[in-house]
């Protein structure tokens, strides 16, 4: 669960004109009393958070950070607008407050939203809850949360042009792989054979809904005592895409030992006594959810989902190489690109379509 030692005083590289902010917020954000206490949260650092405060209101600020950026990296405006049009669906959502795109305040844009109060898992297999019954019930308000998310009505909810409809995975294939490319060094059979499957594998699919793109269960607020979702964070990956990338990105760990390299796997664990579903029971409820049978490509989205990651690792990998990565482990990374790539290349050779 998320513990006051996850709230730190705000990191050098990050602090900002909290009086200017102060200034801003006045009059702007219900509740505000003119006196603001600004603390960071020790996650999420790719778009910096800060837990705010005035008089007994706690507020959560999401900022892009500091430095030169990709023009499409970070994009602060894109969270908010997905939080906010998703804020009267029955998706879980933190309550957007306001999106300041000037850079003048705090010098970058932001937006602000409630603070969202409840348990917080880093550990996927939940060990602080108690019974197998509330686990496997916060489990399952985890799936239930997923298929919300890909049952809303795009065109009801505004969010029809909030990215490309169709031919996501063909898309998707193709830029990781683009990425990894630029960032190789070193030849991994499994890599190249994974890639090779994945090219010529690609469903003749072109559904399309709102895709978080970082669905697990620590990027959720869980009830402080009831076993049900309240809020879904981190949207900075979200676009219109196929939903079954998202729900193999969320089965993703039933291929990792805890011991396998990742520290956060599940693979291995007695999930009858803890109370975790089986991926096999996971999926099925999902798409008995979604209103449709079986999964015929399952293999696919899996592999895509481990490849994906394994590209992302190979690009931290090469800036810690070059000396410019942001993680000190960085240059540890190369074993976890090839673990990555092995283990999404047996999927690939287990496959019915192998």
């Amino acid at each position: 669960m998320i513990t006051a030692d996850e709230i730190i005083p705000v990191r050098s590289a990050h602090r900002f004109n909290e009086e200017a902010l102060a200034g801003y917020l006045t009059n702007k954000l219900e509740g505000f009393k003119g006196k603001l206490t600004v603390r960071q949260f020790e996650q999420g650092q790719s778009n910096p958070t800060f837990l705010l405060g005035s008089g007994d209101r706690e507020w959560v600020l999401r900022k892009k950070p500091p430095g030169k950026l990709l023009p499409s990296a970070h994009a602060v405006d894109r969270e908010y607008r997905v939080i906010k049009a998703l804020q009267d669906t029955d998706v879980p959502v933190p309550e957007a407050c306001l999106l300041c795109e000037d850079d003048s305040v705090i010098g970058t844009p932001f937006y602000v939203m409630k603070r969202a109060e409840g348990r917080i898992f880093r550990d996927p297999a939940a060990p602080e809850v108690s019974s197998a019954e509330e686990r496997a019930a916060i489990f399952d308000a985890m799936n239930e949360s997923l298929a919300k998310l890909h049952q809303v009505d795009l065109k009801a909810v505004g969010l029809e042009d909030f990215g490309k409809s169709g031919n996501y995975m063909s898309r998707q294939v193709g830029r990781w792989t683009r990425q990894y490319e630029a960032s190789k060094t070193d030849e991994i059979e499994s890599m190249e054979s994974l890639i090779q499957w994945l090219t010529e594998n690609i469903p003749d699919d072109e559904t399309t809904t709102i895709v978080h793109g970082d669905y697990r269960l620590e990027n959720m607020v869980i009830h402080p005592t009831e076993p049900r979702v309240i809020a879904i964070l981190d949207w900075e990956l979200c676009t219109l895409g196929h939903p079954l990338a998202d729900l193999a990105y969320n089965c993703m760990l039933y291929q990792f030992t805890v011991d396998s390299g990742t520290n956060l796997g599940l693979l291995g664990l007695d999930f009858e006594a803890l109370g975790i579903p089986s991926e096999a029971d996971y999926v099925e409820a999902y798409c008995r959810r979604m209103g449709h049978g079986p999964i015929p490509n399952w293999s696919f989205f899996l592999a895509f989902s481990i490849f994906r990651v394994a590209a992302i690792v190979q690009g931290v990998y090469k800036r810690g190489l070059d000396g410019i990565a942001s993680s000190a482990k960085a240059e540890s990374f190369g074993a976890y690109v090839r673990f990555l790539s092995d283990t999404g290349w047996q999927i690939c050779i287990k496959s019915p379509t192998s």
